[in-house]
């Protein structure tokens, strides 16, 4: 009961801060995203036994930058095509091989290309059009929410057959699908009450959103079940580190972006 009534509390002050920063303005949404994101760059680095301090000068650098640079391509858009591609190379890592091979090089690229860039386009993803759109964050937030956790009710109540079991022993097709289906819902909701995009526009953030924030979520878990430890930090009584509470939202931010920018385009 104390561990619930903790794990609950947390929670609800994790989620408060971070809808009240969404909302507030973009500058207070891109100040607490530089929090998390400092402090999920130390629970990573912790994970592949890295400590380099560059890194948080290339976090802080970068954040800045195409948040000021939002409006010009030449700038986001390679380091979008290089992000997605690190990701892939992850994805593929994580269904081909039982170990994700982090050789000293392949740690800073990961840091950066992975962990970095996706946290600096989740902070960019309100703002595509250039104008600060606090609901599509919000949005995202929300449906990476409701799929984890109807994930897992479904998952637990009528999960039979394993999602990833060397990974994640927890997660099955069936959690899968469940989560995916309320994303769905999530998503159609709303559209219909947030009047912001339009309903099949949100049904395919959903999509992107649900199966790329369950990749993001599997590669983390390898990431841990690499370094032996259940939780990436200690920050968040009950649910474990920032990083632990981000991992779906950076890793489907790229994907996120990417859409909206082509939505952008074609609209």
């Amino acid at each position: 009961m104390k561990e619930l009534l903790t794990r609950s509390i947390s929670g609800f002050l994790y989620i408060s801060i971070l809808l009240s920063s969404i909302f507030i303005s973009r500058y207070t949404f891109i100040g607490i995203f530089l929090i998390f994101g400092i402090i999920s760059i130390y629970e990573f680095q912790k994970l592949i036994h890295l400590n380099n301090k560059r890194l948080y000068v290339i976090f802080i650098l970068l954040l800045v930058a195409l948040n000021v640079f939002q409006d010009k391509e030449y700038l986001i858009l390679p380091v979008l095509a290089l992000t997605i591609i690190t990701e892939l190379f992850l994805v593929k890592d994580l269904i081909t091989i039982r170990i994700i091979p982090m050789f000293e090089k392949r740690k800073y690229l990961t840091s950066i290309f992975y962990l970095i860039t996706c946290i600096v386009f989740s902070s960019l993803a309100p703002s595509y059009t250039g104008e600060y759109q606090p609901f599509i964050i919000a949005g995202a937030f929300l449906i990476i929410w409701v799929n984890d956790s109807f994930a897992y009710l479904v998952g637990k109540n009528f999960g039979k057959h394993k999602l990833l079991e060397r990974i994640s022993p927890k997660k099955t097709v069936e959690g899968f699908i469940g989560g995916f289906i309320f994303s769905m819902l999530s998503g159609y909701l709303i559209a219909i009450f947030s009047n912001t995009l339009s309903i099949n526009i949100w049904l395919i953030i959903s999509i992107i959103m649900s199966i790329f924030g369950t990749l993001g979520d599997l590669i983390q878990s390898k990431f841990k079940r690499q370094a032996g430890v259940k939780d990436s930090g200690t920050i968040m009584p009950g649910h474990g580190g920032i990083y632990d509470r981000l991992d779906s939202i950076i890793f489907a931010s790229p994907f996120l972006y990417a859409f909206l920018q082509i939505l952008k385009y074609v609209s």
